[in-house]
């Protein structure tokens, strides 16, 4: 039997174990599949319906993954996630994560156009208000839009901000033309500058009108242009109508005084100036007046005898008194009296009718002698000057006092505002009164007429008043009731800070809109208001100084938060529940609040800031670190092993794996949604290394396997030729037999040299000994064979049962034994093929089939 096994083997080549071939292929075939199929997923790029295909056939998720990377069309984006969503979860997850990014884009695309729209369709609207554009505005402050709808936006945003400019300077302009309107009234123009005027805001208000912003006119401002525009054409009529019945009186003056005054008659010259029409008093009137006197003066004047006034004071002579004394008395008296009949004169030829008169008083009650008869004639004269102005005077009065009834009968049609009705009535009255001292006492039927005018005119007014003054005396019943309510929640104490805060609050702003209140009154409640409102206040102010400190620490605590920690956003909303808890407590004054906000939101945005800041340099760090580890891959992607012998290209490999490890763990983390992935690769760049180092491994240790089975042959086959006494006669044969296989490893090669140098020993005269030694270990090899079996998990056979179930055993107590350590299959497989011992067929066949169990683990 071991003769036939030794023949076989000399005539013979070893061959692999053909399991350890089958597997050292498939991983072969794999490595080569999985890298023909990266390098097709590396080539679809630019091709996404290509990408698609591939990763729907591929066999391998490195080569999906990397050919997922070259779609983005969102149909395709959709098809590939709807296939990988239950095969391969991270391409599924890339393609979800690409297909929200797309609707997001599209969403805030569509929100852009819509704003966009909006823009233009209130760029075509009439009527554009301020309101809507703030809207708009703070619809595209959220919105993220692409650098061509942010300029297109930017156009239309311009072209509403230059139409509301139209509109601020349109309504600037109408106003300033109503001020103008209205200030034509009262300017003291003359007709034609005030007409001239007048055109020139026609002309720029028709300019207004054909305005594209006229829509956006408040409606009162073109009334108020109307009504102050009526005016001022009133004011300009009445101007022309004065100036057109001045001009008549003054030809007529200007005729009256081309001619010779002693042709003039004095009644027919007033005869004549009744008939024209009257002119309405004003300084002009009064000239005229003043040269109708002037030419009645030069007319012929009347006889008139001397005045009786001069009687009575010559009746009761006064107590002689010395002649000088008297002399001197009488010419005081003399000055004085010329002196206010110069005054008097003067007075008429002025046309002062008023101090004309009080200077004739005068003149009646002094006391002065007899007048010659030129000085009396002097007195008559201007006595009749006196009384022809106060007839025209008492006429032109009594005219003025039907114009004014007549203005007071019509004021009821003209349904004027009550104030202004109001002050229309006591402008007539006034007037009426000033119509008393200068043209004397109205007929008592005309005042009854002017007074009943007056008097329905002011009745609706009166009506309006005395319902502003029940409002009045309302106002002031409800403000008691406010500072009685202010002053029962003062009493209360109640530390409901927000109830106290609201009330007041309410109770302030009810103050504010009570209305009109007396004036005596008004400074009386107010101040008792405003004690009460102090005494509800003062607590909730030392309250709110308290909140104000407190958010003042939150800034305080926000400020210290250190950005880069892990849990400051986590501390940064614990500190923004904390603002929004006490701000529902009880909210500050709103300027307080507003202010106090704007800086915790400050120093929150700064916190985001920073932290954005450092996330960028983060983000930064960590696609270096990617790149340095995709290098890596790449660096074991393409490493070429020399061709040398396979254990130096096994140490190549080791020392690779070793230093591309150093380096892998010496970078820092990368991005996490890259992370998986580029581990992924490392790990496949790795396997594919390694599978070729575990290729050569597997080679070696078959080579080694085969050559041990080849030399403990060998030795088997010396030691049975030993035992049937052939063997001396071939001992050199025997040598060269044994030098011609490969060598074993060390150990293996020192224990079966051992062996073999003792078989070559007993050639000759000490081979009797040496056969007993081998029969004598024949029991033993059996031992170890049946122990390596049931270590290695080799069935040994039926007719071994017993022994297995005993050995078994044996070996349990001997793993359970403390301080040994456990010999290894591969040591104790070297032990069994150092025991030189009388081998049979079946021994023979139970020790091949170890060398193929653990022959491969032979290094």
């Amino acid at each position: 039997m071991f003769e036939f096994l030794f023949k076989r083997s000399a005539s013979k080549p070893s061959a692999p174990d053909p399991i350890v071939a089958e597997q050292a292929a498939a991983s072969a075939q794999s490595a080569s599949r999985r890298a023909e199929q990266v390098a097709r997923a590396r080539a679809v790029a630019g091709d996404e319906a290509a990408a698609f295909e591939f990763i729907v056939s591929s066999e391998f998720a490195d080569a999906r993954m990397i050919a997922a990377e070259h779609i983005h069309a969102l149909p395709l984006l959709e098809k590939v996630h709807q296939a990988m969503r239950n095969t391969d979860r991270r391409v599924a997850k890339l393609m979800q994560g690409r297909i929200d990014l797309l609707r997001h884009q599209a969403a805030e695309t569509q929100r852009a156009q819509a704003s966009i729209t909006t823009a233009q369709r209130l760029l075509q609207d009439d009527k554009l208000s301020p309101n809507q554009v703030a809207e708009l505005d703070r619809q595209w402050q959220v919105i993220k839009a692409t650098p061509e709808l942010a300029t297109a936006f930017a156009a239309a945003r311009a072209a509403l901000a230059a139409r509301l400019e139209a509109q601020v300077l349109l309504q600037r302009a109408v106003i300033d033309a109503v001020a103008a309107a209205r200030a034509l009234a009262s300017n003291g123009q003359g007709a034609a500058e005030l007409a001239q005027t007048l055109a020139n805001l026609d002309a720029q208000h028709a300019q207004h009108v054909l305005s594209p912003e006229r829509a956006s006119l408040p409606k009162h401002l073109e009334n108020d242009f109307a009504q102050a525009r009526e005016q001022a054409q009133s004011v300009l009529q009445a101007l022309q109508q004065h100036q057109a019945l001045f001009d008549a009186r003054q030809a007529v003056l200007a005729q009256w005084q081309a001619q010779d005054g002693a042709t003039l008659d004095a009644d027919t010259l007033k005869r004549a100036w009744q008939a024209l029409p009257r002119l309405p008093e004003s300084p002009l009137s009064d000239s005229l007046q003043q040269q109708f006197a002037a030419v009645l003066a030069s007319a012929p004047a009347p006889v008139i005898t001397a005045p009786a006034v001069a009687a009575p004071a010559l009746a009761e002579p006064a107590p002689r008194k010395p002649r000088q004394e008297q002399t001197s008395v009488a010419k005081e008296v003399t000055e004085a009296f010329f002196k206010t009949l110069d005054a008097m004169e003067a007075a008429l030829q002025d046309g002062l009718l008023h101090v004309a008169s009080e200077h004739d008083k005068t003149l009646r009650d002094s006391k002065h002698g007899r007048l010659t008869p030129a000085q009396a004639d002097r007195l008559a004269h201007v006595r009749a000057q006196f009384k022809q102005l106060a007839d025209w005077a008492r006429w032109g009065g009594n005219v003025s006092r039907e114009e004014l009834v007549k203005a007071g009968e019509e004021l009821p049609a003209q349904q004027l505002p009550m104030a202004e009705l109001a002050k229309k009535v006591g402008s007539l009255r006034e007037r009426w009164k000033s119509l008393d001292t200068l043209s004397g006492p109205a007929p008592k039927s005309l005042w009854e007429r002017f007074d009943v005018a007056c008097s329905l005119a002011y009745a609706p007014a009166a009506q309006h008043f005395k319902q502003l003054a029940e409002e009045r005396h309302g106002n002031a019943a409800r403000a008691q009731e406010l500072i009685a309510e202010t002053a029962a929640l003062a009493a209360e104490e109640s530390t409901d800070w927000k109830h106290v805060a609201s009330s007041s609050q309410r109770l302030r702003q009810a103050w504010t809109h009570l209305g009109t209140i007396d004036r005596k009154e008004k400074k009386r409640l107010d101040a008792e208001f405003g004690a009460a409102l102090d005494a509800l206040s003062k607590p909730l102010d030392t309250q709110r100084q308290i909140e104000t400190a407190r958010r003042e620490q939150l800034i305080v605590e926000v400020g210290l938060l250190k950005p880069s920690e892990r849990n400051t956003v986590d501390m940064l909303k614990a500190l923004q529940d904390k603002w929004q808890e006490l701000a529902k407590a009880l909210p500050l004054e709103r300027r307080a609040e507003q202010a106090l906000w704007q800086r915790f939101r400050a120093a929150c945005d700064d916190i985001f800031a920073k932290r954005k800041e450092t996330a960028h340099a983060a983000d930064h760090e960590r696609r270096e670190h990617l790149q340095a580890r995709a290098a890596l891959c790449v660096s074991l992607e393409t490493a070429v092993v020399p061709d040398t012998d396979d254990k130096a290209r096994r140490a190549f490999i080791d020392q690779l794996l070793r230093e591309t490890r150093a380096a892998w763990n010496a970078t820092g983390p990368v991005p996490r949604a890259s992370e998986a992935k580029i581990e992924q690769r490392y790990q496949a760049a790795v396997a594919g290394v390694q599978a070729q180092a575990d290729a050569i491994a597997e080679r070696a240790g078959a080579a080694q396997a085969n050559a041990l089975r080849d030399k403990l042959r060998l030795a088997q086959a010396l030691e049975t030729a030993l035992l049937e006494g052939d063997a001396g006669a071939d001992a050199a044969l025997w040598a060269q037999r044994w030098s011609a296989l490969p060598a074993l490893d060390a150990q293996y090669e020192r224990s079966l040299q051992q062996r073999f140098a003792a078989a070559q020993a007993a050639l000759g005269e000490g081979s009797a000994a040496y056969v007993q030694q081998l029969q004598a270990n024949q029991e033993r090899l059996r031992a170890e064979v049946l122990r390596l079996e049931i270590v290695a998990g080799v069935d040994s056979g039926a007719e071994f049962a017993r022994d297995r179930l005993k050995m078994q055993v044996e070996v349990l107590q001997s793993s359970l034994k403390s301080g040994q350590k456990p010999f290894t299959q591969a040591a104790q497989l070297m032990q069994l093929c150092a025991i030189a011992a009388t081998t049979d067929a079946r021994t023979a066949s139970r020790i091949e089939t170890l060398l193929r169990r653990i022959g491969g683990q032979v290094k």
